[in-house]
């Protein structure tokens, strides 16, 4: 298989250039998520892998950008949304891993300012803390996002704990860091494809294999372009072993630095990536134009 990209620009009017379920093994489309997904086919995709943009915790300076809603609740609608499309144009047998992490109130303060360490924490804005909550509080985004999509329908599967050992240092002296996030398992139905033997874990002795256990030790991987940590390509590797087969077509809503694409790539998938920052997308076909294809070692 020859493997090209190609970036189609999403116009509500004339939608796209042609249909986005070819050959093509890697397709961005640059647009906003809520609206192109809307206009994607049925029962078109095996996988759905994404890492959406996190509640208050960074700017990325788009207009109308998920993660920047003034109000904790509108953020999980607007979440909950893009995931029902999600299930509707995912097949019925397959699968969809959302990674998210919770996240702290505000504690009044209105902006953030640029951290040496991570300047993509840099923020001209900050939301309010939440109606209920309390100033230091641990918001539980995550849990709150994954119940709701339980509660729209989605069948949820495993709570997948992401342990970063190189995680970043946080600057506080009354609570543990935060080393963790989480990958959520959520299905369309009740039986779906999953192939359990293709992430098998060595056993203790390495004398055999045993079922993949919910705690993921990570680290996490820098993309200097993007001046943040992205999702990491082992983090998508389980995902898209287990819940696809070869030629299999994979959708990321929040592609992002094309992480997803690049593990589609490299595992004989196909991928579609939706992407709001042009940006961002020069980054994604930059990094997955790098990748060579291993169709054998790691299918």
């Amino acid at each position: 298989m020859m493997y090209s990209s190609e970036t189609l620009n999403f116009d509500k009017n004339n939608q796209y250039f042609r249909s986005v379920t070819s050959q093509d093994p890697l397709v961005t489309i640059c647009g906003d998520t809520r609206d192109v997904i809307k206009n994607l086919p049925d029962n078109t995709f095996q996988c759905v892998i994404t890492s959406p943009p996190y509640w208050g915790v960074r700017d990325y300076g788009m207009e109308g950008q998920i993660g920047a809603e003034p109000n904790l609740n509108d953020y999980i609608t607007d979440l909950v949304n893009v995931f029902s499309d999600v299930r509707r144009v995912l097949k019925p047998d397959g699968t969809f891993w959302l990674n998210i992490a919770n996240t702290y109130t505000s504690g009044g303060r209105t902006w953030r300012q640029e951290d040496s360490k991570n300047k993509g924490r840099a923020m001209s804005y900050r939301p309010p803390t939440p109606e209920g909550l309390k100033k230091k509080d641990l918001i539980g985004v995550a849990w709150m996002l994954a119940m709701a999509c339980q509660l729209e329908g989605w069948y949820l599967r495993n709570d997948i704990i992401w342990c970063k050992p190189n995680c970043q240092p946080e600057s506080v002296r009354d609570r543990f860091t935060v080393a963790h996030e989480y990958l959520f398992m959520f299905t369309k139905s009740e039986k779906y494809y999953f192939d359990q033997q293709a992430v098998k874990e060595p056993t203790l002795n390495g004398k055999g294999k045993k079922n993949k256990r919910t705690v993921w030790n990570i680290n996490t991987e820098p993309c200097p372009e993007a001046h943040f940590a992205v999702f990491p390509k082992e983090l998508v590797r389980p995902c898209v072993k287990a819940g696809s087969k070869y030629n299999d077509l994979i959708l990321d809503p929040f592609y992002g630095a094309g992480t997803v694409g690049i593990v589609s790539k490299e595992l004989g998938r196909r991928c579609v990536g939706i992407e709001l920052n042009k940006d961002y997308i020069e980054i994604a076909n930059k990094r997955t134009s790098n990748v060579q294809k291993n169709l054998i070692n790691q299918v």
